[in-house]
């Protein structure tokens, strides 16, 4: 049982140390405006799951675009893709209630 409890407590500190290295530093910061709904944590893994939904649609159209004018700019490809997903979560979490605050 001491055994158990040893364990289970180590593997608590580990994982504890461990979630600190998780790098959030390109993670928009949401403030509430008015009352949500949703606390900020559920707001941003759905507005993340829409943002990503985003950019691979927006570069499954980019590469699409790209054959058919035969130029395709591997930049410019992700450079769309990332500002489609990135106005896909603004709008998310203004709808669910918060802004998006990024640090640039």
């Amino acid at each position: 049982m001491k055994a158990r409890m040893l364990v289970a407590v180590s593997v608590a500190g580990a994982a504890a140390l461990l979630s600190g290295c998780v790098d959030r530093a390109n993670s928009p910061v949401l403030y509430p405006v008015g009352t949500p709904v949703n606390p900020s944590f559920v707001a941003h893994t759905m507005c993340m799951g829409e943002g990503n939904a985003a950019y691979d649609e927006s570069m499954r159209l980019y590469k699409e675009r790209s054959q058919i004018s035969g130029q395709y700019d591997q930049s410019e490809g992700e450079a769309v893709s990332r500002s489609a997903a990135r106005r896909a979560y603004t709008a998310c979490a203004s709808s669910e209630g918060y802004r998006a605050v990024y640090d640039q």
